[in-house]
């Protein structure tokens, strides 16, 4: 397997800043960072709540707003599936951009102080 990167970014909150369901004002500059890395050939996946008709949306917003295109939406990259023999429910990548996720250590540290 090819060791450029993967990325997987979340929807709402995170790509657009929006009020679910509808899509709102694109962020800019992870937009910009994404389509860096997607030139450089690191590969892309919508990691993302929606589904059906709203996930649609979604997508169209990401071509026409973002002028962004993903290698898989809510999936891993075939290059995983292939690689692994297998296709997990949780996304191999490298990096996991999402408004709700938290960094393990810095979890930690809050914990510690309110214990």
């Amino acid at each position: 397997m090819d060791r450029k990167q993967i990325i997987a970014v979340d929807f709402d909150g995170t790509l657009c800043f929006s009020t679910w369901p509808d899509s709102g004002e694109p962020n800019q500059p992870l937009i910009d960072y994404l389509k860096i890395h997607k030139k450089a050939g690191d590969k892309l996946i919508l990691w993302t709540c929606r589904s059906g008709v709203i996930l649609d949306k979604a997508l169209s917003w990401c071509r026409e707003v973002a002028k962004l295109e993903f290698d898989a939406v809510n999936d891993n990259v075939p290059e995983v599936i292939a690689y692994y023999g297998n296709n997990s429910r949780k996304i191999f990548c490298d990096i996991y951009i999402d408004d709700k996720a938290c960094v393990p250590d810095e979890f930690c540290g809050k914990c510690r102080k309110i214990q």
